[in-house]
């Protein structure tokens, strides 16, 4: 998994997404909130990573993987009916045009799922989004 440089590029993107994100905010970022309120980030940056990955990928996407046609190129129609319904699942505590951008990372967790036919890699990039978007964001 580690040796995937595409997964190295998208591990890149998601930080330069949280630097363009802060630089047009300009949030006041409290670096230390995460050690203040521990349960808290681990709740929102490790255990719901884990069940959604668990859930959307694990079960939903392989089922859609068994019983929708596939389609040619690199993001499949399991993985896209996948990222519907995890986008429409985050409208629940999200703003909707929030919501809807959480479509283009569940198309590259479900893209790894297919890619290296485990769920290891979608979580490592669901807790490191999270993580990274929560310690520089979240602590408002």
């Amino acid at each position: 998994m580690w040796r995937d440089r595409i997964l190295w590029v998208f591990l890149t993107a998601g930080a330069l997404f949280w630097a363009a994100l802060y630089v047009l905010t300009t949030p006041v970022w409290r670096s230390g909130w995460p050690l203040q309120e521990p349960l808290v980030f681990l709740r929102l940056a490790l255990a719901y990573p884990v069940l959604e990955e668990i859930v959307f990928r694990g079960a939903l996407q392989s089922y859609f993987a068994r019983h929708l046609p596939a389609l040619p190129g690199p993001v499949g129609s399991a993985n896209i009916a996948t990222s519907i319904l995890f986008s429409a699942m985050h409208l629940y505590s999200h703003p909707p045009l929030w919501a809807a951008a959480v479509f283009i990372p569940s198309l590259v967790f479900g893209y790894f799922r297919e890619r290296h036919n485990s769920l290891a890699t979608p979580i490592a990039l669901h807790v490191f989004y999270n993580s990274g978007y929560l310690w520089i964001f979240g602590g408002r």
